[in-house]
């Protein structure tokens, strides 16, 4: 991949976590050249009832498959420059936030808490999918032990 005139090589770990718990549920591994919304359908399916997501993830092909597998779509708003969001808009985005900032959270703790584990270095997209599944397994361990430990789920 390309940015800003230099070559990047790299991956994407789509997530799908639990709202109450921040429990990976599913994940799905790329590399970084497609675009974000490109792994929708692989991590979002009819088990899932709500969909918070950044802006990247509006689009009608998206929207249609939300509706289509009754999964109701808390996706933000798009601001434009010189076409601002209107008040309730910003404030539905606002409330949004607070969820989908929970995702960010489980990206927080795998680079600050486990040492900054999403950088790898691995020849290969299976040794990397491997690695990444072991990852989300081991965050998933950690995050179990705070909500047992918290007493936030029953064991």
């Amino acid at each position: 991949m390309t940015k800003a005139g230099e070559r990047h090589f790299g991956f994407k770990d789509h997530i799908n976590a639990d709202e109450k718990t921040k429990l990976i549920t599913k994940y799905s591994v790329t590399s970084a050249a497609p675009h974000d919304s490109t792994e929708i359908e692989n991590i979002v399916d009819k088990s899932d009832k709500r969909l918070h997501a950044d802006s990247a993830y509006r689009s009608k092909e998206i929207e249609e498959h939300l509706k289509n597998i009754e999964c109701k779509s808390f996706v933000h708003e798009k601001g434009y420059r010189g076409n601002p969001l209107t008040e309730e808009q910003k404030e539905s985005n606002n409330k949004k936030s607070k969820i989908r900032a929970r995702v960010e959270h489980i990206f927080g703790f795998m680079t600050n808490s486990m040492n900054n584990a999403l950088f790898m270095r691995s020849i290969g997209m299976k040794r990397i999918k491997e690695s990444i599944g072991l990852l989300n397994l081991t965050y998933n361990l950690f995050r179990l032990e705070q909500l047992i430990r918290l007493e936030k789920v029953k064991i």
